[in-house]
């Protein structure tokens, strides 16, 4: 079928919350590229949103998935298990940096993670309340959007979220919220809404996500884990977005040295097939009782042959190395687009992880996301994938695989580049 031919079905039978805007459909795809229905040839600077660290169908873990798809697709692993989720839990728990020795349930998505991670921080501590950031994003389960650091558009239609949970602010001194304000803000949250002797977990990304690709600063986050253990809360760190090499390190907290209790991880742990972990310490993942964690495909199979495929290819093909490098080309690129065009601003990454601001006015950091959803829409229509985010909606961020080639990138980023001058000229235009 055309793509003509999908959207009419998109149209009549999937739900209009749940159906993607985009008019092209998927037709197969490798490393850095997509063709849709038609054949168009497609960049993808979105890897899935961030799924695809390293690349559309890798070889490895193609493989890996037929091989295992001839064994065994489903047991239920609380019924019989299997090898694959206690090679995938061994993995994890050696590469995973958690204090003390590890312990690993698996599940299928990074809402999934989440809520269980909360359910072993309640379990381990006996206690309920949890505290989140501004700009955060965990999900959209109940519990997740409750959690999250922004209303629209995950949580505007659905009622009462769960209680329990509080928020304090995180830190972007490009936004104003310097680290001491935050931290203040979270002492304070501490003192007016959640009491420390009632407080589970303090719930962080490293890098904010959807709200931005933020870093955190290594001075903040350690100081996060000071007043966890000053108030026996635990620290739980969500790397769904920021994991699996995607600045660099396996994990993002690696660049602070900083070592959670629980960490959470999804996306492109197995490059494209839907998997999840909660990674932590072994006597907090022990505290719940027998069968209380777990789900019908939580750790399939296959899955897990695809996430053992992958944690091969990250060290046979020095992902790391790849991520780190990819990051400086695109630091580059963003330096010169922002002597080049007025409305670019903040370009920033920590490795591949890595996003630049639209602005009206540059001096004030006044949000376009008018001109981000424009830029979007235009690369789409050039044959590129891109991706806005942010609290403001006028972040672009860049996920295309660390695999990507190098003429493909180039290209993309020519995409981009022509595509901001069409929308709003270029300062050599401006003077010729």
């Amino acid at each position: 079928m055309n793509n003509a031919q999908l959207n009419d079905l998109k149209q009549r039978y999937v739900a209009s919350g749940a159906a993607s805007p985009a008019t092209q459909f998927a037709d197969r795809a490798e490393n850095a590229l997509i063709w849709d229905a038609d054949g168009n040839r497609i960049i993808d600077f979105a890897g899935g949103i961030g799924v695809l660290n390293i690349g559309h169908r890798h070889p490895k873990v193609v493989q890996a998935v037929k091989d295992q798809l001839d064994r065994v697709m489903h047991t239920c692993q609380t019924v019989m298990p299997y090898e694959g989720y206690v090679r995938v839990a061994e993995k994890l728990s050696q590469v995973t940096p958690v204090r003390g020795h590890a312990k690993v349930m698996l599940a299928n998505s990074g809402a999934e993670a989440l809520e269980n991670a909360v359910k072993v921080a309640r379990a381990a501590t006996g206690k309920n309340n949890v505290i989140c950031f501004d700009g955060g994003y965990h999900g959209r389960t109940f519990m997740t959007m409750a959690m999250n650091g922004k209303v629209a558009p995950y949580a505007t239609d659905f009622g009462t979220m769960p209680g329990n949970v509080f928020r304090a602010p995180y830190p972007v001194p490009y936004h104003g919220v310097s680290e001491d304000e935050a931290l203040r803000g979270l002492k304070m949250a501490l003192k007016t809404d959640a009491n420390p002797k009632d407080t589970a977990a303090i719930v962080l990304e490293p890098v904010l996500g959807e709200g931005g690709f933020y870093p955190a600063p290594t001075s903040f986050l350690k100081a996060i884990r000071e007043i966890c253990d000053e108030h026996g809360i635990l620290m739980i760190i969500d790397e769904v977005q920021s994991g699996f090499g995607r600045t660099g390190k396996l994990f993002a907290i690696e660049h602070s040295g900083v070592e959670p209790d629980i960490i959470t991880m999804a996306k492109s742990m197995a490059d494209g097939m839907p998997i999840s972990a909660v990674v932590g310490t072994d006597k907090v993942m022990d505290a719940s009782g027998p069968n209380s964690l777990g789900g019908t495909y939580t750790g399939s199979p296959v899955s897990c042959a695809a996430t053992l495929a992958v944690l091969e290819v990250f060290e046979e093909e020095d992902i790391l190395g790849k991520s780190q490098a990819l990051g400086d080309k695109l630091a580059k690129r963003f330096a010169q687009w922002q002597q080049d065009f007025d409305c670019v601003d903040f370009g920033r990454n920590l490795g591949a992880m890595a996003a630049m601001d639209l602005v009206s006015d540059r001096a004030n950091h006044t949000p376009d996301a008018d001109l981000a959803a424009a830029l979007c829409k235009k690369a789409r229509e050039k044959g590129l994938v891109l991706l806005s985010c942010g609290l403001y909606g006028n972040t672009i961020r860049f996920l295309m695989p660390v695999t990507i080639e190098d003429e493909v990138l180039e290209e993309g980023l020519a995409i981009v580049e022509e595509s901001l001058k069409e929308l709003v000229g270029s300062k050599s235009a401006a003077t010729a």
